[in-house]
């Protein structure tokens, strides 16, 4: 039966948002399910209420388990209803129909399109806030606090400032054999150094123990000071001193922006970290187009062993892609490639196998 394109397009359309969120809903109820049975445990032993398990826990999962895995429910999806329309002869009565196959991508690209601005929206302003209610209630109720403790620790705290530190306890917020170098046109112009440094919470101060400030003059003389204890502000905090994979996660964009930008100027290791999360933000979402013109490329037409066959590669295709995509990270942290560069190659070279797919797929 001869559909008008306008049928036709709400109809693609309306298969592929419903299968998708039926498909979404479906999954999450299983995953969730696991997931108690496995932490059921440290619920009843650390007793977890049962309201903060509801809005603090999963109602703040959901949202990140969706936006991990959504390039494999577009795929599953699109392979799903596609390779049931083929079966049908649906595509190829759509095709006879006199509508074109670039013509009946276009729904297809508009649901693709939709799905991918809500997984950027997830990304930049849901997930964010949500990690940081997940991460506190993990730390609560699922999780031993770990001990943050940090070893030779090298930062600069501002252009021409540096500090270091022989080692970092966040039980008594002490920094151990504790230095602050301030140079001048490539000159080192004064330096202080203390057995500890402890940051009052309250001030924002750091209180530092045995100093001695030593200024190194023009002259090639030197000023010393010394004393038992002095009060100083620092452009430094106890968060500075260590680093949790979990912390860029909980930043929202101008945040993780800020976060990049310092760390760049201290010359810190972890910056990794966050432009790999900065990168990933925008370049999952638009997996979902990519991956709905690879899905419909490959199951529009019918083939020998049905939708089973179909299914099997889709489900294959969308683990590739997504071990790509933690493959390629560690690209970043091996200095191979940059995170920009690292973390939008699978679409390209997923975009290069949609292009080959789509000019062999039946017109």
């Amino acid at each position: 039966m001869f559909l008008a394109p306008k049928k036709i397009d709400w109809y693609i359309f309306r298969k592929f948002m419903g299968t998708f969120f039926v498909a979404l809903l479906l999954i999450i109820g299983i995953v969730i399910i696991f997931d108690i049975s496995e932490k059921i445990d440290d619920f009843v032993e650390k007793k977890a209420p049962l309201n903060a398990i509801i809005f603090d826990y999963y109602l703040n999962f959901i949202p990140y388990f969706i936006n991990m895995y959504s390039p494999m429910f577009v795929f599953i999806t699109v392979i799903f209803f596609t390779s049931k329309m083929a079966s049908n002869s649906e595509i190829v009565a759509i095709l006879s129909g006199g509508v074109s196959f670039h013509r009946m991508m276009v729904p297809y690209m508009v649901a693709a399109v939709i799905i991918t601005i809500l997984s950027l929206g997830l990304n930049l302003f849901v997930i964010p806030e949500a990690n940081k209610e997940l991460v506190k209630f993990e730390q609560q109720y699922t999780k031993e606090k770990p001990k943050k403790t940090s070893r030779n620790v090298h930062y600069q705290i501002a252009p021409g400032q540096f500090v270091y530190a022989e080692s970092f306890s966040s039980w008594n917020n002490t920094a151990y054999k504790f230095t602050i170098e301030r140079i001048e046109d490539s000159k080192l112009v004064s330096k202080i150094s203390a057995e500890t440094a402890v940051y009052d919470t309250i001030n924002g101060s750091w209180r530092l123990k045995k100093y001695f400030i030593r200024e190194f003059n023009d002259d090639l003389t030197d000023d010393i000071r010394s004393g038992r204890q002095l009060d100083t502000i620092i452009p430094l905090s106890v968060k500075d001193f260590y680093f949790s994979e979990n912390t860029v996660t909980t930043l929202n964009y101008s945040e993780l922006n800020e976060m990049i930008r310092i760390q760049e100027m201290r010359g810190d290791a972890n910056v990794k970290h966050a432009l790999i999360e900065k990168n990933t933000r925008f370049s999952l979402p638009f997996s979902a187009i990519v991956l709905t013109i690879i899905g419909v490329s490959l199951s529009s037409k019918k083939r020998r062993g049905g939708i089973g066959w179909n299914i099997a590669l889709g489900i294959a295709l969308a683990f590739t892609y997504i071990l790509f995509m933690r493959f390629s990270q560690m690209f970043v942290h091996t200095d191979t490639l940059s995170p920009a560069v690292a973390l939008w190659l699978p679409n390209l070279v997923f975009t290069l196998i949609a292009i080959f797919l789509y000019r062999i797929a039946p017109k």
